[in-house]
């Protein structure tokens, strides 16, 4: 499913079409849209789309370029329009100086009006920023922790959004993400990890490269999403997923009962999660903040069956790799991480498990080898080079054994394991190249995990 977080199909363009843009966009998988208010008006005919068609929300807002003939009266109605149902976001508003239609100290005025009034109502802000990045910044920094939300369209540089990021905001790109010559946009879209990414098209503006010129509208997200993903390095079903479920949570639309997965898909290898268990409380994992890897929801104090494991596999023939990675440390389960990796090997699957090395003390006994002929591929995380700094980051249940243990691991692997690699988060304060050596010295593989980027 797709959602389309900034779309203006209460202008004009769409009077005689809407009916038919709306199944065009349900057609190619728009799940929900969002109908961005630029002024009184809009903001009302927003609210009026929203109840009309159950899958489109309204954000209620006075675009920048306003600023300087904004009335008390107008502020007073969009004040009453904020608290409606269907409303899900204040915006759009921000600063402009790209057009001299306001002037600055107008704007400035009014965004902190929409700033307050998203505080007042809990509500995620809808940013517009248009060569104005140093003023937007040092407001949107008076706000810190008080209001989240999304700069839309984003044109601004890789610095840019990497200070918004650190202020906690999402970032979408619309059409131009997709022309050839917006390198500079490519450039900035590095410093977005995708769970902070939102798709969106700003229609009927800024179609993307394969529709440029003509009326955008919420179904030519289908033009701009394969872009992203080869981008990321992600399947286009990655791209839906991931940031569906930004958009879902940043803006409070409905979700179904999550159901933990047990085996979930990222880009074309199947990983499966089968424990909920781990020694470790590491600072980096994920699990123990948000238990999201990819969009897919893995949270979950039940652990599957064996059948039941089979089940979600299904046909595993057509995957890269199937991989035993999942909320919890597979190790805790090895009988059952042993059983379903010899049934994948029967049917021809390259297996391989991400573990943190503490198998050997989960299961009071050396475990590689039982995993030969089992795990074609493993990779253990190793962290760090210093024993008492592996504490400080994994907060291990076995203490002053744990890193110890895990060097043991590392060795024993290379003798029954065919290819063994080590990992570590790349953290700041993280001595990388020592870790290297380490892995040299051992004989064994490297790799740096992007901090903050899981999966």
């Amino acid at each position: 499913m797709i959602i389309d977080t900034h779309a203006h199909l209460d202008f004009p363009d769409f009077k005689d079409d809407i009916d038919d843009v709306i199944k065009r966009a349900k057609d190619v998988g728009v799940e929900y849209i969002i109908n961005v208010g630029t002024s009184v008006g809009t903001s009302v005919k927003s609210l009026e789309l929203a109840k009309k068609y159950d899958h489109i929300y309204a954000s209620v807002g006075i675009h920048p370029n306003a600023a300087s003939n904004v009335t008390a009266d107008d502020w007073s109605r969009l004040e009453a329009l904020a608290g409606q149902s269907k409303v899900v976001a204040i915006g759009e508003t921000g600063l402009d100086y790209y057009r001299d239609r306001s002037k600055k100290e107008d704007q400035k005025r009014l965004f902190h009006q929409h700033m307050e009034l998203a505080q007042k109502h809990n509500l995620p802000v809808i940013i517009h920023n248009r060569e104005a990045s140093s003023d937007c910044l040092e407001i949107v920094r008076k706000y810190s922790g008080r209001v989240n939300g999304v700069i839309h369209c984003f044109a601004g540089s890789r610095d840019d959004a990497k200070e918004f990021l650190e202020l906690g905001f999402h970032i979408s790109f619309a059409g131009p993400v997709t022309y050839p010559k917006a390198e500079n946009l490519r450039e900035a879209l590095k410093a977005v990890p995708v769970e902070k990414l939102l798709l969106e098209t700003d229609c009927p503006f800024l179609a993307p490269q394969p529709k440029r010129g003509k009326r955008n509208e919420p179904s030519y997200l289908q033009y701009t999403i394969p872009i992203l993903a080869e981008l990321y390095k992600l399947t286009v079903e990655d791209i839906e997923r991931i940031t569906s479920l930004s958009a879902k949570n940043l803006f409070g639309l409905a979700q179904s009962d999550l159901k933990p997965e047990i085996a979930y898909i990222i880009r074309n290898s199947l990983y499966l999660n089968i424990t909920s268990r781990c020694p470790n409380k590491c600072v980096f994992c994920s699990r123990e903040t948000a238990p999201y890897v990819k969009g897919h929801y893995l949270g979950t104090d039940n652990e599957p069956t064996v059948e039941e494991l089979k089940d979600a596999i299904g046909d595993p023939s057509g995957y890269d790799e199937v991989v035993f990675c999942g909320f919890g440390e597979s190790t805790e389960r090895l009988d059952v991480l042993k059983e379903i990796a010899g049934y994948l090997k029967e049917r021809g699957s390259k297996v391989r498990l991400d573990t943190n090395g503490l198998g050997d003390l989960i299961n009071g006994r050396s475990i590689c080898e039982e995993l030969e002929g089992l795990i074609d591929t493993i990779c253990i995380s190793l962290n760090t080079n210093i024993e008492e700094e592996y504490q400080k980051l994994c907060h291990s249940e076995y203490d002053c054994q744990a890193y110890p243990a895990l060097i043991s691991f590392i060795k024993k692997a290379r003798d029954y394991i065919p290819d063994v690699m080590i990992s570590i988060v790349g953290m700041p304060g993280i001595d990388v190249e020592a870790c290297r050596k380490i892995a040299e010295d051992l004989g064994v593989r490297f790799r740096v995990r992007e901090y903050n980027n899981v999966g």
